[in-house]
């Protein structure tokens, strides 16, 4: 017997005192909220985080790319001199670049997106979230819970007010 576990002596139990843990037993994931982290999310709202530009123009840049590598390959097995497949393949990029600009300045509605896709999923919520947000008639400035935290704020000047009265 070790550390206090199992039986204090197998003899007379019927088994050979050998102890196993439970591997059944599920533990809690999440351990309870403490008062600090009641505070820390009283003070720090979530706020998503916003796409990075740069990771969102690269990924475009290299679906162009990648179009591109196709056609030339595409040209190269059917033999055609490489100034013409310089040619074709210059036009095409000049083409997908400004597909790729116009699209820039209007994202996709984000259903057709892996789940890899990260910073492109982020900004079709921004897009989705600002349009909601103009047809439900909410202000930029609207901070969410701000209403609960006015109220709580009046009470307790009420309530010290009374206590004020009381004083005196």
């Amino acid at each position: 017997m070790s550390s206090n576990v199992g039986l204090s002596t197998p003899r007379g139990s019927g088994t050979s005192g050998y102890v196993q843990r439970n591997l059944s037993h599920l533990r809690p994931r999440d351990s309870p909220s403490t008062d600090r982290d009641r505070e820390r999310d009283a003070i720090a709202p979530h706020k998503a985080r916003q796409p990075d530009a740069a990771i969102l123009a690269h990924d475009r840049a290299r679906a162009v790319e990648v179009q591109v590598f196709e056609l030339r390959e595409g040209l190269e097995d059917e033999g055609i001199p490489d100034d013409e497949i310089e040619a074709h393949t210059s036009a095409l990029r000049t083409k997908l670049l400004q597909e790729m600009d116009e699209g820039a300045q209007n994202p996709a509605s984000g259903k057709g997106l892996k789940v890899h896709q990260v910073h492109e999923r982020a900004a079709a919520k921004a897009v989705e979230s600002e349009r909601l947000r103009r047809a439900l008639g909410i202000r930029a400035d609207y901070e969410e819970g701000a209403h609960w935290r006015e109220g709580e704020e009046r009470l307790r000047g009420g309530v010290k007010e009374e206590g004020r009265r009381e004083v005196r």
